[in-house]
Formats: C-alpha cells, sequence, structure tokens
C-alpha cells in the first residue's frame, strides 16, 4: 500500500527535492514519492533490494535515498512530526508505555560471533561487552533517549528482565517514570512491587502483538 494524497502532504515538507550537479547531464531526478513508496515497501516486506517491483525507481535510486535521508535526519523528522501530531489529536496515551527487546540473526560471519563453550565463555570479551549493550538499563535509556516526543510515559512496563532496583530508582529520580516488572523468580530482595501496579503489566501482549509482524531488514 502506497501513500496516499493525505499522508503524502503530512510529510512532504520534509522530503528533501533531487538537486542536479552544475553542468551535468543525464536522466531527470525520480519522482521523490515513488522514491519514499519504494522505501516504504522493503522496509515493510523486509525484502532485499534487488526484489523491489518495477512500479518504483530502480533500486539503486531508492537505496541511495534511504541512506542519505537516514544519515541527514528526513526519517528522524518525519516521525517525530507524525507523533506529535498524533499526539494533539489525542492517539497517544502517555499515561504507560511498553518495552521490549528483539535481535536479527547474523547473516553474514554468524560462526564468528558464535556462542563460545562454558570454559570459554567468561574469557570472550566480545560476548562481555555484548552483555553490557543489551542490558536492560542501556536499552532503557536509549530507548527513552530516542523518543519522538519529550513528553515520556508516566510508567515504563517491561518483563522480568528489566527487574532491576537501580534501574527503578535511576528511572524514577533522573527521568520521572516509573518502571513495572515482575521479579525474577530467583531475587532474594525484597519484593518492590505489589498487585497495583502489575496490573499494567497484563496489556504487554500490546508490544509482543508490535514485535511478531516486523521484519529484520
Amino acid at each position: 500500500m502506497d501513500l496516499t494524497n493525505e499522508q503524502w502532504e503530512r510529510i512532504v515538507q520534509f522530503i528533501p527535492k533531487a538537486k542536479a550537479g552544475p553542468g551535468k547531464s543525464g536522466r531527470p531526478p525520480q519522482n521523490r514519492r515513488e522514491v519514499l513508496n519504494g522505501i516504504l515497501w522493503i522496509l515493510r516486506t523486509g525484502a532485499p533490494w534487488a526484489d523491489l517491483p518495477e512500479r518504483y525507481p530502480p533500486k539503486s535510486t531508492c537505496h541511495r535515498c534511504f541512506q542519505a535521508w537516514s544519515r541527514s535526519g528526513v526519517f528522524a523528522k518525519v516521525l517525530t512530526a507524525l507523533a506529535e501530531d498524533l499526539r494533539d489529536r489525542g492517539g497517544i496515551d502517555l499515561s504507560e508505555g511498553f518495552i521490549d527487546g528483539t535481535f536479527a540473526p547474523a547473516k553474514k560471519g554468524a560462526m564468528v560471533w558464535a556462542r563460545p563453550n562454558v570454559a570459554k565463555a567468561p574469557k570472550s570479551w566480545a560476548l562481555q561487552m555484548l552483555k553490557v549493550f543489551l542490558s536492560p538499563l542501556t536499552l532503557v535509556e536509549a530507548t527513552l533517549d530516542t523518543c519522538f516526543l519529550e513528553e515520556l510515559p508516566q510508567h515504563l512496563v517491561g518483563d522480568k528482565a528489566y527487574d532491576s532496583d537501580p534501574l527503578d530508582a535511576r528511572l524514577a529520580e533522573e527521568r520521572g517514570v516509573e518502571m513495572i516488572a515482575p521479579h525474577r523468580s530467583g531475587r532474594h530482595k525484597p519484593p518492590s512491587q505489589d498487585g497495583r501496579p502489575l496490573r499494567r503489566y497484563r496489556r504487554r501482549w500490546k508490544i509482543e502483538r508490535l514485535f511478531e509482524p516486523l521484519p529484520i531488514v
């Protein structure tokens, strides 16, 4: 499904116009709306660029614009504008948010990152660094730092991986966000959450439903 006229009018101001170099001749610039439609088709389907249908501009053009627009912040501006518009129309509820993580399997060089045996695991600096970058604290703060709205959710709901008293305290003190997560089964510290906040956890299926159909590209 390509962009409708109404959708295009909402974001056209953020999509750069193609600029021809001085003294250069060649093919005329591609229609930027069709280029964006081609990019969105790739992101929506998860297909490789080589499979881009012929009804869109050439895959090289779409891929080049995707890279340029990503680096220059075009997509960030579009998403921010859409989020603000949705908020203003009452389509975003900031009383609570949900967080989860996923991963993309390596298509090349997978054997290099294969998990070593137990005896070698503690000596693997790569896996130790990976654990740091994928820690709940890192994931939560990185997610909040890249929100498209200045306002943060009042309550943030995660699974047992986010059961961390330091994380709860840091989010509450520095960002005013209440972290809600069920306790791990092996937790030795006294419980820090009761059943009232955890009622929000019942709605965590929303983020699971969001992740399930997303293509990994």
